[in-house]
């Protein structure tokens, strides 16, 4: 495990003078759950005097890239979250055809188990709960007395250092922790993303518009392709010259789509249709 524990160790001792207490976890996933193959990235944990924040650790790089005067945003589909100190409500950030948002209250109810183990000076303990229709793993530190953790997950007594659950998708541990000063801004990147409001929705009409672009993914250049010249509509190198080529555009869309389709939360999952 790769904390530094000097670092931590002064975050513990002035935790009460920091703005933006940053916990920075490994993240290892599978984005198709069939495959043996993982992606690999840092998210950050934000815990803040009022509230708390979870997202890819990627847009901390391009925030100060584009205060320097860069335009540098990239969504890469993992988990963004934000919610209130001490709540289980959360603010969901969602980017695919738009920038959207939408609340999802994710109560979860821990067993604490006898099993412990130790990693570096740390005596963490086990603790497990179903969440999200999977069954999951939590190894928390008494010792450091912050209550939360990756993603949705907190609760416990005490910060959790390693997560995964029962079908090994999706893998969390601590890398290191980092004291601000200053409350960190996420307002150009989270609240608002390339400038960008998100748009608040119910989650059954987020996927009300997920299944309309599946079901027609190829709608926006279908469309557009009559108003170039013929011979000259191209997409990704491929010259279109007649429509029915975004048929076969479509189903290879579409497998991806579906083929791709791993989240973290299954109960708030859009069910994607068989592809004929």
């Amino acid at each position: 495990m790769r904390i530094f524990t000097f670092i931590l160790l002064i975050c513990l001792t002035t935790l009460s003078k920091a703005q933006t207490h940053r916990f920075v976890y490994e993240y290892k996933f599978k984005p198709d759950s069939t495959a043996t193959e993982y992606r690999t990235v840092d998210m950050a944990l934000d815990i803040n005097p009022n509230d708390v924040k979870f997202y890819h650790y990627g847009n901390i790089i391009n925030d100060s890239l584009n205060k320097k005067g860069g335009r540098n945003y990239n969504w890469n589909g993992t988990p963004a979250v934000k919610r209130n100190k001490n709540s289980y409500q959360n603010t969901n950030y969602e980017m695919m055809m738009d920038y959207f948002s939408y609340t999802t209250t994710d109560k979860m109810d821990w067993k604490l188990e006898n099993e412990t183990k130790t990693s570096g000076q740390y005596t963490l303990q086990k603790a497990t709960t179903n969440f999200g229709g999977r069954h999951w793993t939590a190894w928390f530190c008494k010792d450091i007395n912050i209550s939360e953790g990756p993603y949705k997950f907190r609760g416990l007594p005490g910060l959790i250092f390693e997560l995964n659950d029962s079908r090994e998708n999706f893998f969390f541990k601590l890398a290191k922790s980092q004291k601000l000063e200053k409350t960190y801004d996420t307002s150009d990147f989270l609240e608002v993303f390339g400038g960008k409001k998100p748009l608040n929705l119910k989650i059954a009409d987020l996927h009300k518009m997920m299944l309309q672009f599946f079901n027609d993914p190829m709608k926006d250049l279908r469309d557009k392709f009559d108003e170039v010249p013929p011979g000259t509509f191209q997409v990704g190198g491929t010259k279109i010259t007649s429509k029915d080529q975004f048929k076969d555009m479509a189903k290879v869309m579409q497998n991806f789509l579906a083929k791709n389709y791993n989240p973290l939360d299954l109960t708030n999952a859009v069910t994607y249709p068989s592809i004929n």
